[in-house]
């Protein structure tokens, strides 16, 4: 829905309290999917500048270090002014709000790469920030599904190297703060959005355990967004993702992988 959700402060004490005491950190949010801030449509445009100002609010007042958006659909536009509108719209959006709190950060996610879908491409996401540093703490989400069905290779070892080579060399490293842990119904290059558990959809185990392992990336959290069929199936993909970055010791400075995920 378009109307925003009130936060209580009493909640976001809460909150506060129940992170702490379970060592809950880093705290992502995801902003709402209706969100599309380079619209063609100047109604729908102003609706997610209104809709993103509340997400950031209400990401500060929970004490969130990330707040994850989709760059938007560019339909009836040209990929070059739709870049220039999503930067446009989020620098209305976050005016006058004070953003000097918990590290925050806002973190472009690369998206499946469907033909109007802003950010398809490392090369998107890296140029929408960089017109938004100066504007916005910023970084990256980066969505393992949305890599392999936009075309990505992380099967193979020397395709993921490829792949992270790529990252490297257009968002950056560390700009990457968190990944969206997230197997694929669909077929590479597919640029179908389809989500699966870990280890049981088009990309298997190894695409997981390698990024897992990987020292480059060992200051990012990693999520998984994989569907609930049943109660359990979200501790079943913690449990494969803990499984698969501790069969093997770690790089030294990696850090514990239980303290990322």
């Amino acid at each position: 829905m378009w109307r925003p959700a009130r936060l209580n402060p009493s909640h976001c004490e809460q909150m506060s309290r129940l992170r702490s005491q379970y060592g809950c950190a880093p705290l992502v949010i995801h902003t709402s999917y209706l969100v599309n801030l380079c619209s063609q449509s100047e109604i729908v445009r102003e609706k997610s500048i209104a809709a993103f100002r509340g997400e950031v609010e209400r990401a500060l007042a929970l004490g969130a270090q990330f707040l994850v958006l989709h760059p938007g659909s560019w339909k009836g536009l040209t990929r070059k002014s739709a870049l220039a509108l999503a930067a446009d719209s989020i620098a209305r959006a976050v005016d006058a709000v004070a953003l000097d709190r918990c590290d925050f950060r806002v973190l472009i996610e690369n998206t499946a790469g469907a033909e109007f879908s802003l950010g398809g491409s490392f090369e998107q996401v890296a140029e929408l920030i960089a017109r938004l540093r100066g504007i916005v703490p910023v970084g990256a989400c980066l969505d393992t599904c949305h890599c392999h069905v936009a075309g990505y290779d992380l099967l193979r070892a020397a395709g993921y190297q490829e792949t992270v080579a790529l990252i490297r060399d257009t968002v950056g490293l560390d700009t990457v703060r968190v990944w969206h842990m997230n197997d694929a119904k669909a077929p590479r290059g597919s640029r179908l959005d389809r989500h699966q558990h870990i280890g049981k959809g088009t990309m298997g185990l190894e695409p997981f355990r390698r990024l897992l392992r990987d020292a480059r990336f060992a200051h990012c959290a990693f999520i998984a967004e994989t569907p609930v069929d049943d109660p359990e199936d979200d501790r079943r993909n913690l449990r494969t993702m803990l499984t698969l970055a501790a069969t093997t010791t770690r790089r030294r400075g990696a850090g514990p992988a239980r303290q990322k995920l």
